[in-house]
């Protein structure tokens, strides 16, 4: 499969706007995933957050995106950065969604906002037909979001978490393409 070429664009929601990551975007996520409560249900991420290490995520966002690999956008609310909303890990027409809010940010429906909106551009412009994601088997929340979004559990995995340096149990969850959860078009104005 080729992966499409999609312009970095740029999506309006009600209350939110996401626009592709750039590099600058590390310092800002640095701080987010320094707060222990955030990272802490992140699996990749590491705790204390590595400054360096962020840098360099942050610089092959663009590469990915060019790829077809993987699309990341910050999630902004009144011009300030609160977030990353993602689809990435995308092969053969699936990918992984994922999300992740500073703690000021929580309980507000932004993840739900932030990721109704990637979903609808994960189907409609990159043309996936399947998306899984998963929480934390700790993190109901995040697992109240995924519901309200449409996916459906499909069971529980273990899974080595690098900020817990632990094995954790990630509740499982997958959403497929007809499902009636298609968000805004994209504004392609950059």
């Amino acid at each position: 499969m080729t992966a499409p070429s999609i312009p970095r664009s740029c999506m309006e929601t009600a209350r939110l706007r996401l626009r592709p990551t750039s590099a600058a975007d590390a310092g800002r996520a640095w701080e987010i995933q320094s707060d222990w409560n955030v990272t802490r249900m992140l699996s990749n991420a590491t705790y204390p957050a590595n400054e360096k290490d962020m840098e360099e995520w942050f610089t092959g966002h663009e590469r990915e995106w060019k790829d077809g690999t993987a699309y990341r956008f910050a999630i902004e609310r009144a011009g300030r950065m609160i977030g990353i909303v993602d689809v990435d890990g995308i092969v053969c027409g699936e990918g992984s969604l994922g999300y992740w809010l500073e703690k000021t940010a929580w309980g507000k429906a932004y993840a739900f906002e932030a990721a109704q909106a990637l979903i609808g551009f994960a189907f409609r412009d990159v043309g996936l037909s399947r998306l899984e994601s998963g929480h934390a088997s700790d993190n109901p929340a995040s697992g109240r979001v995924l519901a309200r979004l449409g996916f459906v559990p499909t069971g529980s995995r273990e899974l080595f978490s690098r900020s817990r340096r632990e094995t954790i149990v990630q509740c499982c969850y997958t959403l497929e393409r007809d499902a009636p959860h298609i968000g805004p078009k994209t504004d392609t104005t950059v």
